[in-house]
């Protein structure tokens, strides 16, 4: 059956300059801490626990990612909404703002099929295709 309504426009986070270049910075260092000192200034910012959830799924963490993951999922979420996201629509992989979002999706994914919630794995892991299927497969190699 085709869909005969049009597609919501594409959800555009704003920048939070401030966070992106504090984010910079812990990727030079490389460091838990210094990823952690990014959420911890800016816990409404996904992408710093984007970056604590891969680090720690990386390292064998999984309850631990899992849960880095899911709070940059439901910041994400508060972000997208006050946005204008009514919870369906395009998530854009290119517009730089909303890939801390994407990436906590992604690290949620495989975290929840790693602790055996295998359907909460496929939701997110179609949610995210859903958003962008470029950001499924960005995503994918890592």
């Amino acid at each position: 059956m085709q869909n005969l309504l049009p597609e919501p426009p594409p959800t555009l986070l704003t920048a939070d300059d401030d966070a992106e270049a504090a984010l910079a910075a812990a990727e030079k260092e490389d460091t838990d801490d210094a990823y952690a000192s990014v959420a911890a200034r800016f816990p409404t910012h996904s992408g710093a626990w984007a970056a604590l959830g891969a680090r720690a799924f990386d390292a064998g963490q999984v309850v631990a990612a899992y849960a880095y993951a899911r709070t940059g999922y439901h910041r994400g979420l508060d972000q997208l909404r006050r946005s204008g996201w009514k919870g369906h629509g395009p998530v854009p992989w290119s517009h730089s703002p909303n890939r801390g979002f994407l990436r906590s999706l992604h690290v949620l994914s495989k975290a929840a099929g790693q602790i055996g919630e295998s359907d909460e794995a496929a939701r997110c892991a179609q949610f995210l295709r859903d958003c962008d299927p470029a950001a499924g497969d960005a995503l994918a190699s890592s």
